[in-house]
């Protein structure tokens, strides 16, 4: 997983039109903080994140009176005319800071619901692109293009199509420099499309909404309260076992966790990831995951299951879902749980991209019944719930 990472937050903009009293949209507020507050929210709250940089305008007085002002890992400098000049301003200001060329993070300040999940989504998929990624979400109603009097001119073929979102995540010296060469590109993907790379698309959250009109102020509200309907919910199981074999270890929910035996497997013999992935496939109606990942090909040989889980929870987001919890049990004799309980419930809860109350962790054993009370293997169990929203 991306050790670390920083962000830039565009905020120069006045958005008056959607402003009280001349308040910029990114400053209104929603509950008891700003947009641009819930914004920075769910970055801040997580260790990953080395810093942000907010670019604001130079007749900016809103920014120093909220609180995040005084977060030490909160930077400021003075963003431009246009969402291009204000980006670059952050980029090269992360520059001056690290001396370094981090995975940076660009997120527009006027998007208040942006989840967890999709922040985990982004990294694991820039991790894997060296040309970056971005998030979005594809376009499932017809799309009409208007002529000149707003008549309909034809329709347009919606395969492929897709809404970009932020946050958009590139290497700070390549996208400093594609932004430094395109003058005309709308987000930062585009500009490093015109140099050649080919972002990933990771699939986003429809909650995760730029506010542009006074209509999405309720809605965003709603969205950040939890109030808003579950239109459907599903639950999923796993199950998962594998025989101990040769080895000094064995892994558990993405953590090595010493053992005078290891697992004999295909890949890492997770069962905890395995009985996961299960569950949320099963959750979505996408069979299991020896139908994704099977024993008989070669390029899964040893490979690390937190793997199949970016790709399985992709495949969730993608028909619209995202886990609400997973209650996780694990069987066998041994190893024992509780030392390492912590670190593989934190682990679980950073790739499936939820705060660690929504991942129950727990052990049993079958009282020395059968293969697991004779130590001859390891099990797990795992329910999920998944939800889509209206």
């Amino acid at each position: 997983m991306t050790s670390s990472y920083w962000v830039v937050i565009p905020a120069a903009g006045a958005g008056r039109r959607m402003g009280a009293r001349g308040v910029p949209k990114q400053y209104l507020r929603l509950g008891d903080r700003a947009v641009i507050e819930h914004a920075a929210a769910p970055f801040l709250a997580d260790a990953r994140c080395g810093g942000i940089v907010f670019a604001l305008a130079a007749d900016d007085h809103h920014f120093r009176t909220l609180s995040l002002a005084r977060d030490s890992r909160v930077h400021t400098t003075l963003g431009g005319q246009e969402r291009r000049d204000s980006v670059l301003a952050g980029l090269r200001a992360i520059d001056a800071l690290t001396g370094t060329d981090p995975l940076v993070l660009v997120h527009d300040a006027a998007r208040p619901c942006l989840q967890a999940a999709s922040i985990a989504a982004v990294l694991a998929a820039s991790e894997q692109h060296a040309d970056g990624a971005l998030l979005a979400v594809r376009i499932s109603d017809t799309v009409k293009r208007s002529d000149v009097h707003g008549y309909v001119e034809n329709t347009v073929a919606r395969d492929g199509l897709w809404r970009a979102q932020t946050p958009q995540a590139f290497r700070l010296r390549r996208l400093m420099m594609a932004l430094e060469r395109n003058l005309t590109a709308t987000d930062e993907s585009a500009a490093m499309e015109a140099i050649g790379a080919r972002p990933a698309l990771v699939a986003g959250s429809p909650e995760n909404l730029k506010i542009t009109e006074a209509a999405d102020l309720p809605w965003a509200q709603q969205i950040l309260a939890g109030g808003h309907p579950m239109s459907e919910q599903r639950v999923g199981f796993g199950l998962d076992v594998h025989a101990f074999g040769d080895g000094d270890h064995v892994w558990l929910g993405g953590v090595r966790v010493p053992h005078g035996q290891g697992i004999v497997a295909h890949s890492d013999g997770d069962v905890i990831l395995h009985a996961l992935c299960d569950a949320l496939l099963g959750a979505v109606g996408l069979g299991d995951i020896g139908q994704h990942f099977p024993d008989t090909d070669p390029q899964w040989k040893g490979a690390a299951s937190v793997h199949f889980l970016r790709h399985v929870l992709q495949l969730v987001a993608e028909r619209g879902f995202q886990l609400v919890n997973a209650d996780v049990t694990l069987v066998g004799e041994a190893p024992r749980l509780a030392p390492h309980r912590d670190r593989i419930r934190a682990t679980l809860a950073t790739e499936l991209g939820v705060s660690e109350d929504r991942v129950n962790l727990k052990a049993t054993t079958t009282e020395k019944l059968g293969y697991l009370g004779r130590r001859e293997g390891l099990a797990a169990q795992v329910v999920v719930l998944v939800a889509s929203r209206a």
